[in-house]
C-alpha cells in the first residue's frame, strides 16, 4: 500500500486552493463584502467545531486565507489529527474583514469536507483495536482533490492505498477477463512489473484463489465481496504467502467481524465517498 505524508509542502496544495478562489471570486471578487465592509475594518475570526470529530484541512484553510491577504495572522489551535469538540476553536484569523470574508466559505468547505473524511476513517480505525488489521481508502476520491482527501485518511488514522493507475499493478476481474485468465495475466503482469512494483490481484472466489496460490506472482490478494465466512477461510488459506486485503460491502457495522478474520488490510472506498461534512463554523 502506498503511503503518503500527512502534511505537504505549501507549494503542492497551493493550486488546489487557489483554483477553488478563483472558482468563488469569479470576475468581479466579492461583491458583497465591497458594498457593505469598510475596506480598513478589522476583526478576528475564528474557525469553531459544532460537531465532535477528527480536524482535517487545517493546513488548506491557512493557505486559503494568506492567499487571498497574506498580511492575515492566523494561529492554528488544533491541528490536523487533533480530536475536536463542539465549542472548540481550531483556528483564529486576525486582520482585515473584507479579506476573512472572501475565503471564508473556500477555507470551510475544505477543512468541513477533509474532516468529515477523518472523522469516519477513525470511527472505522476504532472497529478494528486489538488486531493488525490497517484500515485504507480507495480511488473513489473527489475528482482534483484526491491528494487532500488521502491526506484526510491519514489524519483520522488510516493508511492509504495506491493514489493512482500508474504506481502499483492490481489487476481487477475485468482484467482477468480480457487477459484470458488469472495464469495468463499474472504472467504478463510479471514481465513488466519492476522489484520496485508490486503485484495485487483480485479474487471473488475461493476456487479463483487456489488459482492465485498455485500460479504464483502476485504479492497481494484482494478478496473481493466475500460474506465474513469466506473471507476467513480465505485469510486461512493465504496463510503468510500473500498480503490480504478485503474489499467490497466494507460497511461500519461490519469492519469488527472482517478484522476478526485476521485480514491484513480493508479497503473501504465510503472513507471518501460517503463521508459527511464536518459542522464547522467561521465566527467574528
Amino acid at each position: 500500500m502506498t503511503i503518503a505524508y500527512s502534511t505537504l509542502p505549501d507549494l503542492i496544495l497551493e493550486p488546489l486552493v487557489r483554483n477553488a478562489l478563483t472558482e468563488d471570486l469569479g470576475q468581479y471578487g466579492d461583491v458583497t463584502t465591497r458594498s457593505v465592509i469598510p475596506e480598513d475594518t478589522e476583526y478576528q475570526a475564528r474557525i469553531n467545531a459544532r460537531a465532535s470529530g477528527i480536524v482535517s484541512g487545517m493546513q488548506i484553510a491557512s493557505i486559503a486565507f494568506r492567499l487571498v491577504d497574506p498580511t492575515l495572522q492566523i494561529e492554528t489551535k488544533l491541528s490536523d489529527g487533533s480530536a475536536c469538540d463542539p465549542g472548540d476553536t481550531l483556528m483564529t484569523i486576525s486582520g482585515k474583514a473584507a479579506s476573512v470574508l472572501m475565503a471564508e466559505r473556500v477555507a470551510l468547505n475544505f477543512a468541513g469536507r477533509l474532516s468529515g473524511i477523518a472523522s469516519l476513517t477513525a470511527r472505522f480505525v476504532a472497529e478494528t483495536k486489538g488486531t493488525k488489521t490497517r484500515v485504507t481508502c480507495t480511488r473513489k476520491t473527489t475528482p482534483g482533490l484526491r491528494i487532500v482527501e488521502k491526506q484526510a485518511v491519514l489524519h483520522g488514522g488510516g493508511f492509504n492505498h495506491r493514489f493512482g493507475l500508474s504506481d502499483a499493478i492490481l489487476i481487477k476481474d475485468n482484467h482477468i477477463a480480457a487477459a484470458g485468465g488469472v495464469k495468463a495475466v499474472l504472467e504478463r503482469a510479471r514481465t513488466v512489473a519492476s522489484h520496485m512494483m508490486r503485484v495485487e490481484i483480485e479474487v471473488d472466489t475461493l476456487s479463483q484463489l487456489e488459482d492465485v496460490l498455485s500460479t504464483k506472482g502476485a504479492d497481494v490478494v484482494l478478496l473481493d465481496n466475500m460474506d465474513t465466512p469466506t473471507l476467513a477461510q480465505a485469510v486461512n488459506m493465504v496463510g503468510d504467502q500473500l498480503t490480504t486485503e478485503a474489499s467490497g460491502n466494507m460497511t461500519l457495522d461490519r469492519i469488527a467481524e472482517v478484522a476478526a478474520t485476521g485480514v491484513d488490510y480493508i479497503s473501504s472506498g465510503a472513507l471518501t465517498h460517503s463521508a459527511q461534512t464536518l459542522d464547522l463554523g467561521l465566527d467574528f
